[in-house]
Parts: C-alpha cells; structure tokens; sequence
C-alpha cells in the first residue's frame, strides 16, 4: 500500500499508464540531498522490518522528494535512485570540494597527463620570460588605431618583397601602408619572420625614414615603433643582426633627432657590446663611446640615463682582454660625474663599471686611482643601500689586490672605518667580501697590517673565524695566514693573546684542502717565529685537539698537505724518546732532503705575549 502523500492514479488515466508509473519508481530510492528513502508498496525498507513509505511524491516520470530534489531510477543498479536538478549540482559541488582534501584523488590518467603538461607549458613560459629579463628594455609605446589610414592594406597577402619596395617609395600613403604592414606582420603572429624581414633588406629603409626631415608624424611614429619591435624581439640581437650590418645603423640612429630613438638604439648597442669582447671591441672601433657620453647630461630623461650607464657597464665589464686604454680615458671622466648621482640605480651600475676596470690589472687600478675618483668611491661602503655597498666593496678590494702604494690609497681615504659596520652586517655575503678585502691588506707591508690592529679589526676577523659560514670563514684563515707571513713578532704575538689557535685549528678537519693548507702554513710560521716561545704554542695548539688534527693530517690525500704536518709534528711536537714511524716520514722533494731553518726570517727580538 502506498503512503498517503504518495498520490493515487487519476481517474481520467488509463490504467496501464498508472501501472507504468508505479513500475518505473525503484524499490528504493534515496534521495542524496536528504538521505530520505521510499519504498514501493509492500517493500520493507529500514531498521527492524519498519515500513517507510510515503518520503516521495510522484511527478510525471519521475518521483519528487520533501526536499524538492527530483528522484528517478538510478540506471547503475536497483535500489539506488539519482537526483537530478538543482540539488544534483550542490552535491556535484560538495563531490568536487571534497576531492580537493586528496592528491589525485578521483582524477584518470587522462586528467593528471593534460595536467602535467599545463604546468610543463608554464614553467617553460616563465624560463623564457626570466631569460628575456636578463636584457635590458625599454618601454613600448602606445600604438595608435589603424582605423583612419586610407586604404585596406591586408598583410597576410603581401609578400615581403613587395613591403620593402613600398616602403621605400616616394609616396608617403603607400610608404605608411607598408610599414604598417610590417609591423603587424611582426605582431600576428607567435613566431614573427623577424630574419625573414631583416634579411629583406627593410632596416636601412627604416633608417632612412627616420633620417629625413620632409616624413610627417604617423611615418616617424610607425617607423620607430617597427624598428623598436625589431629590436626587442625574443632572439639574440647580435644573431638577428649581423654586426657588419647593424651596428653603422644603429650607431646613426644615435644622433636621431628623436629621443625615443635614441635610447632605443642605446639599447640595442648595449646588448650587443655585452655578447663578449669581441663585439664590445668592434662596437668601440666604429665609435660609439663619444657619442654615448654625449647623452650624459643633466637634461636627459633618468631612464635614457640608466640605459647609457648600462651601456658603459658592459663597455668595462670584460677582461679578458680588458677595453682599450684610450676608451677606459674616455669613460673614467664620466664615471667620475655620474658618481654623484643620486639615482640608485645609475650609482650602483657606475660602481660596478669600477669594480670592472679595477679587476683588469695594476695598470687599469692604476688609471682608476690617477682619475681621482677613489675618495669618491670608499664613502659608499657606508651607503644605505646594499647592491651600492656591495659593488663599492668588491670596486675597493679590486684595488687593494694592487701595489703596496695602491692599497696604501685606499687606507689613506679611511676605508678602515667603514669595516666595523660591515664584518658584523647581517648579510653574510657583504661579511665575506669584506673579509676578503681585509685578507689583502694583511698580505701587505707591516704598516698596512698594524692598522688592521689599530682599527679593533683582528678580534672580529677571529670571531668570523670561528662562528661565520665557510665562505667568511675562508676568508679570515687567509687573513690570519698573510698576518702571520707580513707582520712583525708583536703583530703576531697579538694574535695569540685574541685566542686564535682553537678557531684557526678547528679548520683543519674541513674537506677544502686549500684551507687546510693555509691553515697549516699559518700555525707553521706562528711556531717558527715563537722561538722560545714555540713550547707555549704548541701546548695551546694541543689543549685545543689541533695536535690530534694535525696527526690525521698525515695520511692526507693531499702530498703538500701530509708533509706539512709532518714537518709541524716532526719539529715542535715530537720527542727523543718516542720512536720515529718510518711510514709517516714524507719522500724527499728535489734537490735532496726536507731542510727547515727556524731562525730564517725572524727577528732579533724575543716572542713577546
């Protein structure tokens, strides 16, 4: 029997319609938006033989819950039925939200591959935006509608021959057209024919348009947007344009009268002159520092700016070979002025060609020192910005890699003063470098070392010694090494009374065989110049396992380095009465036995704590 709210079969049907009805409702149906069931007459459905009828109403062809959902027969299996409508949706819904709390979970094959290779997709987008980043751009510039140029000019049917013909024609609508043409033949399409129609031969063609004085506006405007597109496309420049070809134009383009163009033409030089030094050399010989300075000046636009300080950057940045001396003349007075800028960005480009020139040789530390423009450049050690401080230290360690008297230029500018601040700067790079820059001083004369120590240096250099990352760490045993090789016994003796050994010891045991040795070498030159002091030293070195470290040593991998602990071993920690290991004693170099002679090179005066 059917529930009350299931309702009879109308009168004014016939019967085998209403039996056909009451067929088509399942033996159960559940309803998913409410879990409600109903059974047929005479089913059971429930806990404990509980008849539950009368939870659905019947519509035509279907069956309708309380809930208002639309249950039918479920064609998967008896007893089950399917909401369809509104509420199918919110389950669909609630389905999908729950799938996403499981990794792959209800997704076919089909669905995680298509997946997969979206992402695939994407990473090589972003990989080739982060290449086209690494070249300088410059702004597009808004391109106007084409809906006023007379004519219907259709690019897809015409051939390049014939765009390079028209625009090198006297009639100006027909020259418009045609350098529309190219330029949407470069924008319809992902893989624009860029060396198709570079090899057309429509560059000079460009370049004449821009050079002559009778073109109105719109060609002008065409014409640099075109030549701009060419020159900010995807490629390399210097493959897209053969330098015998583009670089006159483009040298030309820099005495437009048309700023835009100019900077674009800059840009372009640019890209070419950082490929390598043999384009940087060729660019130079066509002559393009005279002409690139001449945009230095207090009238230009600051982005050009940037542009020209980019320019000069690459001019200076290889060296191997180094630039031409004439054009390091030429740049260096320039340099000196855009020092002063207080654009961050043209000041850290500026510093950077410093660092560029100073890392050539003596001869270009030389130039830069005799432009005057090193007390210019210590101050920036203490500049608010970073990348400035970053490029100021490696420009004035560049130097210090110098002479005696060109390191003794930089200290004379108070360059000391500015190091407190940056051995304990919370960037461990700038830490690094100015280790680094320290290392260099220590290696030169007993003057330069003392004021090192007269500056409270030393004790920072040992606690990066101890506590800094390897990088600084590094760093400070080549810095403690060069002390003990430049300075005096007292400068030395200074070292010991700041606790050196047990930092400088806990190298040892580091797998950089470069650093070992440095290290081995620093507390051989402290034990020979000890002297009388050596047993001291040598009871400091083993208080803190450096004995114990330096005897592993001896079955190094490294020849140098297992005769060098041989020799610290053999001379100042071993003893009458204990027997020689034949197997640990080194071979003989060339020229006969190993010799030492403690006394070489100390002085007269005793080992002083």
């Amino acid at each position: 029997r059917l529930g009350p709210q299931i309702e009879a079969a109308s009168p004014s049907q016939p019967a085998a319609h209403s039996a056909a009805v009451a067929a088509a409702r399942p033996r159960s149906c559940l309803c998913r938006s409410c879990s409600r069931a109903g059974v047929r007459a005479g089913g059971r459905a429930g806990r404990g033989g509980e008849r539950r009828g009368g939870e659905l109403r019947r519509r035509p062809g279907s069956w309708e819950c309380r809930c208002g959902a639309v249950v039918g027969a479920d064609p998967a299996g008896p007893g089950r039925g399917k909401v369809t409508g509104p509420a199918m949706a919110d389950n669909e819904k609630l389905d999908n939200q729950r799938l996403k709390n499981f990794k792959n979970k209800g997704r076919d094959l089909e669905t995680m591959r298509r997946q997969r290779n979206e992402v695939v997709v994407e990473l090589r987008k972003n990989k080739r935006d982060e290449h086209l980043l690494k070249r300088r751009n410059v702004p597009h510039e808004d391109i106007c509608e084409d809906s006023d140029i007379d004519g219907d000019y259709r690019v897809q049917n015409t051939s390049l021959e014939a765009i390079v013909q028209n625009a090198s024609s006297d009639n100006q609508g027909i020259q418009l057209s045609a350098v529309q043409a190219a330029r949407k033949l470069l924008s319809s399409d992902r893989n624009p024919p860029i060396d198709d129609l570079i090899k057309s031969g429509i560059l000079p063609i460009l370049v004449h348009c821009l050079e002559r004085d009778d073109n109105p506006g719109r060609i002008s405007f065409e014409t640099k947007y075109l030549l701009h597109h060419l020159l900010s496309s995807t490629l390399s420049v210097n493959l897209r344009f053969p330098p015998s070809d583009a670089v006159p134009l483009f040298l030309r383009l820099l005495h437009s009268p048309h700023q835009n163009v100019c900077e674009q033409a800059v840009w372009a030089l640019g890209n070419i002159i950082g490929d390598g030094p043999q384009c940087r050399d060729y660019v130079i010989s066509l002559g393009v520092v005279k002409p690139l300075l001449s945009f230095i000046s207090p009238s230009i636009p600051i982005t050009f700016l940037r542009n020209v300080t980019w320019v000069m950057v690459n001019l200076c940045r290889h060296k191997d070979p180094p630039p031409p001396m004439e054009t390091i003349q030429e740049i260096l007075p320039a340099l000196c002025v855009l020092i002063h800028h207080t654009d961050v960005n043209i000041l850290v480009d500026t510093v950077w060609a410093l660092s560029y020139l100073t890392d050539a040789g003596n001869e270009q530390i030389q130039m830069v020192i005799d432009s005057g423009i090193v007390p210019h450049l210590v101050p920036l050690l203490s500049h608010q910005e970073v990348k400035v401080q970053t490029a100021a230290l490696r420009a004035v360690g560049n130097i210090v890699t110098g002479t005696d008297e060109q390191t003794q230029v930089v200290l004379n500018c108070d360059a000391l003063s500015h190091f407190p601040a940056l051995l304990t700067h919370p960037k461990e790079k700038i830490n690094k470098e100015a280790v680094w820059f320290l290392s260099n001083i220590t290696a030169g004369n007993q003057q330069q070392v003392q004021a090192v120590i007269d500056a409270n240096l030393v004790p920072m250099i040992i606690h990066l010694l101890d506590k800094g990352d390897f990088g600084t760490q590094k760093e400070a045993a080549w810095a403690i090494s060069n002390l003990t090789i430049s300075g005096r016994k007292d400068q030395v003796a200074y070292l010991i009374q700041q606790n050196v050994i047990p930092p400088f010891c806990n190298l040892l045991t580091v797998k950089d065989a470069q650093v070992v040795q440095v290290v081995l070498d620093g507390l051989s030159n402290i034990l020979k110049m000890a002297e009388d002091e050596a047993e001291t030293i040598a009871n400091l070195i083993e208080e803190c396992g450096g004995l114990e470290k330096i005897e592993q040593l001896q079955n190094h991998e490294n020849e140098d380095i297992y005769k060098l602990a041989y020799e610290i071993i053999d001379q100042f920690f071993s003893s009458d009465d204990i027997d020689e290991d034949p197997s640990l004693v080194p071979e003989a170099i060339q020229g006969g036995t190993f010799g030492f002679n403690s006394s070489a090179n100390v002085p007269t005066e005793g080992f002083q704590f």
